[in-house]
């Protein structure tokens, strides 16, 4: 059996998306990303909090996420 269609999950029913927020706070246009845990998994619904994402998200694992995250900060050389 493969890995589950995380497209094909819904987002927790209670559970709201939670913003990340970077520069421009309280702009027209803030920059933030959001995350919504999907039912069933360690898995989340990432999208782009301005009006012209609306609609538009990427699925990811919460392991996926995770190394992402680890990555980045790393290449990037931010301290943690």
């Amino acid at each position: 059996m493969g890995s589950p269609n995380l497209y094909e999950l819904h987002a927790v029913a209670d559970a709201p998306a939670k913003k990340w927020c970077g520069g421009n706070l309280g702009g027209d246009n803030e920059t933030c990303v959001t995350t919504t845990p999907l039912v069933g998994l360690d898995a989340f619904a990432v999208a782009d909090s301005k009006p012209e994402g609306d609609g538009r998200e990427l699925r990811m694992s919460g392991a996926e996420l995770d190394t992402f995250a680890v990555n980045w900060v790393r290449t990037r050389g931010l301290a943690l």
